[in-house]
């Protein structure tokens, strides 16, 4: 038995203050400092903020390494190094390349998965398949060449590692055949994502399956008075939507209605490329050179790319630039995706017997200790 004491502890739905978190491999219960049992091995908070490990739903990379290296390296360099960002969980996030290539990077996360319950790093939860099923018009730093219509039983054959697979509504038939397939034959939240979708489409494919977004705002049609596009759509419906939070993909302005608007619902993410965690400069994605300035990353052309975002960092920006609890801003990178891909019972909050998957922070939520089914896997 373990104890955190000296620390603000963070739960679902408030923060509290002199009392310590008991967990085994498993959260055991938050007692006054006097019942800590005596055998248990104290852990000082130094009174910073005790949370749930963060989830991240939505990265490609990091430090240098690409998940579509298709490398066991790569994941385990990326795993390694999300631990100092209070990363306990993630979805390796391919993106639209070659087919061969997707299938390479699935099948070492395949491969991967269950000995990352145990290793020195962040566990894979799953995979997020971000394409091959896009619009062109939308695709953003993906490249035009590898794009492919939407096809259900690859996202079958791969069902057991994918959690979530992006893909543009508007290029399945009309009546949504695929997504129909997918939804009915596999357990994988289909996002809706690099789509020039109108609203009326978004609309219908959220009616038969569409769950999720992919990065609100970004690469898709936009909400206009005369049209309100997929981001109407994704903000009107019931699906949960991701939202990039470095400051610079959308407007510290829009924190506090899109928490109003969505709730529960809102997952915040990196989009992190294999340039995140080092200095700026030159760095590929998918073979295509990206140029890393400040906290923006783009393709020669200008194109925006992802980012180099830090999840935890990510958390704090939104606590600081809006109204929103900072429990809340915690779900929204912990509790909200874990109840996007369906681990919600057992990761993303500090409930009683859900895995002492836990990080302690500083006063401004930096990473302290990241704590993993219980095990102390990095300290700063």
């Amino acid at each position: 038995m373990k104890a955190i004491t000296n620390g603000r502890i963070i739960l679902k739905d408030s923060i509290v203050e002199d009392c310590a978190l008991l967990f085994s491999d498993v959260i055991e219960g938050i007692v006054p400092v006097d019942m800590i049992p005596e055998n248990a091995e104290i852990i000082d908070a130094k009174g910073g903020y005790v949370s749930p490990g963060l989830i991240d739903v939505h990265i490609h990379g990091y430090l240098g390494k690409d998940v579509c290296d298709g490398e066991e390296e790569s994941i385990r360099t990326i795993s390694k190094g999300l631990l100092a960002n209070g990363v306990t969980g993630y979805l390796p996030t391919t993106m639209t390349v070659d087919m061969k290539v997707i299938r390479k990077a699935l099948e070492v996360c395949r491969c991967l998965k269950e000995e990352s319950k145990s290793w020195e790093g962040s566990t894979i939860l799953g995979c997020h398949a971000e394409g091959p099923f896009i619009s062109e018009s939308k695709k953003g730093a993906q490249d035009a060449k590898y794009i492919l219509k939407p096809d259900a039983d690859f996202v079958k054959e791969y069902a057991d590692i994918i959690s979530i697979i992006t893909l543009a509504p508007e290029t399945d038939s009309a009546d949504f055949e695929q997504i129909r397939k997918i939804c009915r034959n596999t357990d994988v939240v289909v996002s809706m994502g690099h789509t020039s979708a109108d609203y009326e489409t978004a609309m219908k494919s959220t009616q038969i399956g569409v769950k999720h977004a992919t990065h609100l705002f970004n690469a898709m049609t936009p909400l206009a008075h005369r049209a309100p596009g997929v981001v109407t759509a994704a903000l009107n419906s019931d699906v949960s939507c991701e939202l990039i939070v470095d400051t610079f993909h959308v407007s510290t302005s829009l924190y506090d209605m899109l928490w109003k608007l969505k709730g529960r619902k809102l997952c915040f993410i990196t989009d992190c490329l294999p340039a995140g965690g080092l200095p700026e400069g030159e760095y590929t994605l998918g073979g295509q050179k990206i140029i890393y300035r400040g906290i923006v990353c783009r393709l020669e052309d200008g194109t925006v790319a992802g980012s180099i975002l830090h999840l935890n960092k990510g958390v704090w920006n939104v606590y600081t630039n809006s109204q929103i609890p900072l429990w809340e801003c915690v779900n929204c990178a912990s509790l909200n995706p874990a109840t996007t891909i369906g681990v919600e019972k057992r990761k993303g909050s500090i409930e009683v017997g859900k895995d002492a998957d836990i990080i302690i922070t500083d006063s401004e939520f930096n990473v302290e200790k990241t704590i993993i089914g219980g095990v102390i896997k990095y300290e700063a």
